[in-house]
C-alpha cells in the first residue's frame, strides 16, 4: 500500500512525519490514519507537528497500515515476541505475530536476543502490516563478549542495520546517566530493565557517559533519513511497588523529557516509555508527571502491575493499572503476559496478554468518550438481550473462546437460539423474564388503550367532543 507514497520521498534528507507535518503537509499516512481514528486529517497533522502524536512508518517498511498513537487518538497496545538465547525459532516466532495480528496487537516488538538476530527480525518485518519496534542494545550485545567492549560506533552501525531493514520504533536507553545509577542502590529490585542494566554495566566498566547519551544526535540523524520513531526506554523503571515513583525513576524522567525535546529539534518522533510497577493510586500522578516534563509526547507504559504477590497472573495485575493508566491519558500499552517474571511466554501467553489489554485499552476508550468507542459494547448487549449468541460471539475480542466457554455445558447448535445458557437455565434467566414481563406489560396497556378509547366513544360510535 505505501510503496506509492514512500517512491515520492526518495532522496529528501529528512522523511519523517513530524518533518512533513511541520512544513504544513498532511502526508498519505496522516490521511489514513485520520480515517481509522474518525478525525480530521488537519487534527492529526497538527498533532504531529506539535509532537502529541506519533505515527511509526519506516520508509523501509512499504508492508505497513500506519497507525497513529497519541492522546488523540484510540489507545493502542503493543505485543512483545521474539525468541530467548535458549530458546525459540523464527517459525515459532511468526506463529506469535500471527496470534498477534488475530487478536488485534496495534504494534509489535521483536525482543530476540539469541539466534540470527536480523533473520528473525526480517522475517517479522516482512510478514507484519503493524508497526515493529525494537532493543537495539540487544543485537549490540551479541556482537561482543562483554558488555564493556561495545563501543558507540558499533551501536550506531547497528541501529542503522535495523532502520535500514525497516523497524518503525526503536527503544534507547538514552536517559540512564552514570549520575543516577547511585539512586537505584536503595531499591528492593534495583534495576529491572535489560537495557538499562546493560548501560549501567558499561558505565561503570568504563567510567564514561551513556553512549546512547553523548551520541543522540547521530541518532537523530539515522532517524530522520528512514523515520524511525524514538521509544525513550525507561532504564530506570520501578520493579515493584516499593520502588515506585522513587527519585531514580523521575531523575530518568526528566532526562528524557530533555532529549524528547532534542530529537524533535531535528524532526524526528518520539515516544516516552513508561513504569512497569506503581500502586494504584500513584498512577494518575505519574501519567501527569510525564506530560509536564516531557511536553506532552506519546506515553508508552508497561502496564503498570498495581501488585506484585500474582506471578502467572500478571496479565491481570498490570491490565488493571494500564487501564487507569489509559484513562489518565497513556497512548499505548505494552501488553504483559500470564509468562512475566516467570519465563518466555508461549502462544498461548501472547494470546491471554493480548486479550487482557485489548480490554484494558477499550475500557479507557470509553471512558475518555472516544468517538464511536462504544458501539460495539452496545451492540453486543442488544445481540446478548436478543440471546443471539453466534452475533454475541462475532461480536467478543476472543470469539474462540467465547464460544468453547458457552459450548462447553450446551454444545448442541440448537442451543445457539436458546434463551438461556447454563448458568441460569430455562426458568431462572432474568432477561427471559424481562422479556415476557415487557410483553405482558405492552399487551396490557394496549388493552387499556382501547378500553379508554371505547369508554370515550357514545353508542353508534359518534366520538364525544371534548
Amino acid at each position: 500500500m505505501r510503496a506509492d507514497w514512500i517512491a515520492k520521498r526518495r532522496g529528501q534528507a529528512n522523511v519523517s512525519q513530524m518533518h512533513y507535518a511541520r512544513n504544513g503537509v498532511v502526508t498519505e499516512e496522516m490521511a489514513f490514519v485520520a480515517a481509522r481514528e474518525r478525525l480530521e486529517p488537519e487534527l492529526v497533522r497538527a498533532e504531529v507537528a506539535r509532537g502529541r502524536m506519533v505515527i511509526p512508518a519506516n520508509v523501509r517498511h512499504p508492508e505497513l497500515e500506519p497507525l497513529a498513537i497519541g492522546i488523540s487518538a484510540c489507545c493502542k497496545i503493543n505485543a512483545n515476541i521474539g525468541n530467548s538465547a535458549v530458546t525459540s525459532n523464527i517459525d515459532e516466532e511468526l506463529a506469535k505475530l500471527r496470534v498477534c495480528l488475530k487478536y488485534g496487537a496495534d504494534t509489535v516488538m521483536d525482543l530476540s536476543t539469541g539466534g540470527d538476530i536480523p533473520q528473525i527480525r526480517e522475517a517479522i518485518l516482512r510478514a507484519s502490516p503493524i508497526p515493529v519496534g525494537t532493543v537495539p542494545i540487544y543485537e549490540c550485545l551479541a556482537h561482543v563478549k562483554d558488555v564493556a567492549d561495545l563501543t558507540p560506533e558499533l551501536m550506531l552501525e547497528i541501529i542503522e542495520a535495523q532502520a535500514a531493514q525497516g523497524v518503525d520504533y526503536m527503544t534507547i536507553h538514552a536517559g540512564v546517566l552514570r549520575d543516577f545509577i547511585p539512586l537505584a542502590a536503595h531499591r528492593i529490585t534495583g534495576i529491572v530493565s535489560r537495557g538499562g542494566a546493560l548501560m549501567a554495566q558499561w558505565m561503570l566498566a568504563n567510567k564514561a557517559e551513556n553512549p546512547f547519551f553523548t551520541h543522540f544526535e547521530q541518532i537523530c540523524e539515522i532517524f530522520k533519513r528512514y523515520d524511525v520513531t524514538f521509544s525513550l526506554g525507561d532504564g530506570l523503571r520501578p520493579g515493584c511497588l516499593a520502588d515506585a515513583s522513587d527519585a531514580a525513576q523521575f531523575a530518568e524522567l526528566k532526562a528524557l523529557g530533555d532529549l524528547t525535546r532534542k530529537a524533535w529539534e531535528h524532526g524526528v518522533q518520539v515516544m516516552v516509555e513508561g513504569p512497569g510497577h506503581v500502586p494504584l493510586d500513584q498512577i494518575p500522578m505519574n501519567m501527569e508527571k510525564e506530560r509536564e516534563l516531557c511536553s506532552e509526547a506519546p506515553f508508552y507504559v508497561l502496564g503498570p502491575l498495581v501488585t506484585d504477590i500474582a506471578p502467572g497472573y500478571d496479565h491481570i495485575t498490570s491490565a488493571i493499572g494500564a487501564a487507569v493508566a489509559a484513562q489518565h491519558g497513556a497512548a499505548m500499552l505494552c501488553y504483559v503476559t500470564p509468562a512475566e517474571h516467570l519465563g518466555l511466554p508461549d502462544i498461548d501467553d501472547v494470546r491471554e496478554g493480548i486479550v487482557a489489554y485489548k480490554i484494558a485499552a477499550h475500557a479507557a476508550d470509553v471512558a475518555r468518550h472516544r468517538p464511536g468507542a462504544r458501539d460495539r459494547d452496545d451492540a453486543l448487549s442488544r445481540a446478548r438481550y436478543a440471546f443471539d449468541w453466534n452475533k454475541q460471539f462475532e461480536l467478543s475480542l476472543d470469539p474462540d473462546t467465547a464460544r468453547a466457554k458457552h459450548d462447553e455445558t450446551l454444545p448442541h447448535e440448537a442451543f445457539k437460539s436458546a434463551e438461556f445458557c447454563s448458568m441460569c437455565g430455562p426458568k431462572f434467566c432474568s432477561m427471559k423474564i424481562h422479556g415476557h414481563l415487557a410483553e405482558a406489560a405492552a399487551q396490557d396497556a394496549a388493552a387499556s388503550g382501547a378500553a379508554n378509547g371505547a369508554a370515550e366513544k357514545p353508542a353508534g360510535g359518534l366520538q364525544v367532543l371534548p
